[in-house]
């Protein structure tokens, strides 16, 4: 019983979906009926006149089936109310006249002026649709800037992406490009709509599209994250898909209290967002200047005995993803590192492809152990002892996209040594021996990397705990 009754319950909703389907069939119908008419004036053409009839009956039936199932369609409140009020009334007009042309045809009256009307109608009934499935602008969208006829627009670089806002010039261009389309003022799937803070706010009919600083539950977060291949995932499969980027960014914004009037530099930041937020200040697509998470070629799995001895030493080795050979390793629980650690590591070369040996005693001479590492994608080596002679042994490492020098004595003189290392994409610089004026240099001869020379802070929430140590003893 309850299944019936769910099922009559649906059924408005049901039978409102085959508008898509519907109301394509008298667009078609009643222009040819038109033309049908149109042609049957000439004497060639007078045997047309028996199927003018037909086609005007037919139209007007599926004229009709349109206007009830778009009005079940419109009771979704899916879609803006104005658009809908102008869509409908027309619809109905035209399936008013339809019936009115079929009539005086069956009486063979002249029906030239009210087929006129009808076809009239008829353009301006699916422009009214156009507007409400394709925004207002479907018709003059391709003739923009560009001549693409795309809706997503070149993201413009932000001069200083610590001192923007972080809605209004982060995340805005992001829901514009790639939610407005559903959830945007002329349509609200779901009744959610995302172009207004106080709508974002109220959420639709899945529940709250953000909630403050918890992503778990923000059912804008979920809905991104499902797999392509989900009914729920948004945005929808044929629709332009958000980037990792994009993704990154929506989830910083939330998790850091979602708030609509700070700056980026106003909220906290993870290591992991920094150089997202960096790549913003670039022409360059943002997607260029992220690492690959994996390599694409795979690899055999690490001897197990030197994995051991690294733990026990207190190294952190893990795998970088579920199911996947390749390894990061930190050394932040060590207070020496010595040959031996790093001889170990050696023999895990093809396997170790982000290294954390950081706040350590790591020198020029240690450092061309490391430089043996031909795998290392990533390598984060900030406040050692490394210096410009050190940093030439890099080079080796070709396939280097992330380097952290953060803190250390290297100089711009030093990092011109690595102008070869094409792949480098992120460049971690303040706190260094290179001026202000250098930087600007540095960019030209990196010209895919971001390089990031600090001047921002991080913000502390009142949960958080601060702890004052020492600094460690090198």
């Amino acid at each position: 019983m309850s299944t019936l009754l769910i099922f009559l319950f649906n059924l408005p909703d049901f039978a409102g979906s085959f508008h898509p389907l519907l109301v394509h069939l008298p667009i078609g119908i009643l222009l040819l009926a038109a033309l049908f008419q149109l042609l049957s004036r000439k004497e060639k053409y007078q045997s047309l006149s028996s199927a003018v009839g037909i086609s005007l009956f037919i139209g007007m039936v599926s004229a009709i089936a349109s206007c009830i199932s778009g009005y079940l369609l419109s009771g979704s409140g899916d879609y803006d109310e104005d658009m809908i009020f102008n869509h409908q009334w027309s619809g109905i007009a035209l399936a008013v006249i339809s019936i009115f042309a079929w009539y005086l045809n069956r009486k063979g009256r002249q029906i030239t002026w009210i087929t006129a009307l009808m076809v009239f109608l008829i353009v301006l009934t699916g422009h009214f649709g156009g507007s409400i499935t394709h925004g207002s602008d479907y018709l003059t969208r391709a003739f923009s800037a560009d001549g693409s006829g795309q809706a997503e627009e070149k993201r413009k670089p932000i001069p200083n992406v610590q001192q923007a806002l972080a809605y209004q010039d982060v995340i805005k261009p992001i829901l514009t490009s790639k939610c407005y389309k559903c959830h945007g003022p002329n349509k609200q799937k779901g009744k959610l709509r995302l172009d207004i803070p106080d709508f974002i706010l109220k959420g639709g009919k899945g529940g709250k599209a953000i909630i403050a600083g918890n992503t778990d539950e923000s059912e804008l977060i979920k809905r991104i994250l499902l797999s392509k291949e989900s009914d729920d995932h948004m945005p929808p499969l044929e629709q332009p898909q958000l980037t990792k980027t994009e993704m990154d960014l929506i989830h910083w914004w939330v998790s850091s209290g979602a708030d609509f009037n700070k700056k980026v530099a106003d909220l906290a930041q993870s290591e992991k967002i920094k150089p997202v937020l960096l790549s913003l200040q670039s022409e360059e697509k943002t997607e260029s200047v992220l690492i690959s998470d994996i390599p694409e070629k795979t690899v055999g799995q690490a001897d197990a005995k030197v994995v051991q001895d690294l733990l026990a030493r207190g190294v952190a080795v893990i795998p970088v993803a579920l199911n996947s050979n390749y390894l990061s390793v930190n050394f932040v629980a060590l207070d020496s590192i010595t040959n031996s650690d790093l001889q170990l590591l050696e023999k895990l070369s093809k396997q170790v492809i982000w290294l954390k040996i950081g706040d350590s005693n790591l020198d020029d001479n240690k450092l061309k152990l490391i430089s043996k590492l031909s795998s290392l994608t990533r390598l984060s080596i900030e406040r050692t002892k490394v210096s410009d002679s050190g940093i030439a042994l890099l080079n080796s490492l070709s396939k280097l996209t992330y380097l952290n020098l953060v803190g250390t004595a290297v100089t711009s003189k030093g990092l011109n040594q690595l102008k070869s290392l094409k792949d480098l994409r992120q460049i971690f610089l303040y706190q260094t021996a290179i001026s202000e004026a250098e930087f600007s240099q540095l960019s030209k001869l990196f010209p895919k990397a971001v390089i990031d020379t600090g001047g921002y802070k991080l913000q502390f929430l009142e949960s958080d705990t601060v702890e004052l140590k020492s600094a460690r003893e090198k």
